[in-house]
């Protein structure tokens, strides 16, 4: 049977529409969170490209990361930018950066029309990165990151929604009694010898957990609870990777 050719460019095009990677565009790269989640994802090549809102342009020090420069802080007055996947991260930029003082940072009270604005520029998969050191933000940076409104980001029609909450390790039952205080306070002393599996989560670990995320996540919303996160980050990158496969599946 002769193939027109009209019709071999079309299946051809559909085989490059098939192959084409997703395009990711980040709001707030900052921070030693928000620096080790850029690189982590940057370094998988699983983007055709990654988009970095900024204030005012800057060199970027990443191969294939560019930068969009938003005019503006009202997200809704932005213009569109094409992309399929989105990252939001709120850690303040480090005041001795200058690349990072350059880049557009979230305020917790902006989440719903920067997502808004990612959803109208075509992208079907969102991630919401919450800061791994709570304690080191401002007051006023804790006060809104814990009143995100996450109910209104799961009506806006996102493929997937994912927030990776705070790291932190359970904490067990607390019991009653002068003893167990006095035992708990002569542990504290000795804080600085626990393993590392007793240490607070690196960030860097943070980061593999969100790239697993992106990759292994199906459908839905998804948010990841501290504990799940403390959890994941205690072992090698494989056994991280089977952490976030077995909650996924739960």
């Amino acid at each position: 049977m002769q193939v027109e050719p009209f019709q071999a460019l079309s299946a051809a095009q559909r085989r490059a529409a098939v192959a084409r990677k997703p395009r990711l565009v980040i709001a707030g790269a900052t921070g030693v969170l928000g620096n080790e989640v850029l690189r982590r994802v940057v370094g998988t090549h699983r983007f055709e490209s990654t988009r970095v809102l900024a204030r005012e342009p800057v060199t970027t020090a990443l191969r294939g990361v560019d930068l969009m420069v938003v005019p503006g802080e009202a997200p809704g007055d932005w213009p569109l930018e094409p992309a399929d996947t989105a990252l939001v991260m709120f850690d303040p930029p480090r005041l001795f950066h200058d690349r990072e003082r350059a880049l557009w940072t979230p305020q917790p009270e902006q989440l719903v029309a920067v997502a808004r604005w990612m959803r109208a520029s075509g992208v079907t998969t969102l991630l919401v990165v919450l800061p791994h050191a709570q304690g080191r933000l401002p007051e006023a940076l804790k006060r809104g990151l814990a009143n995100l409104d996450e109910q209104s980001l799961a009506t806006l029609g996102f493929d997937r929604l994912m927030i990776v909450r705070t790291a932190r390790k359970p904490v067990p039952a607390r019991g009653e009694g002068m003893l167990r205080a006095l035992a708990s306070f002569m542990l504290s002393t000795f804080k600085y010898m626990l393993p590392g599996s007793e240490q607070p989560v690196r960030a860097v670990k943070v980061a593999e957990f969100v790239s697993a995320l992106l990759e292994l996540a199906p459908a839905g919303v998804h948010i990841a609870a501290p504990e799940v996160v403390w959890r994941a980050a205690q072992g090698h990158s494989r056994d991280l990777r089977e952490t976030v496969r077995q909650w996924l599946a739960a």
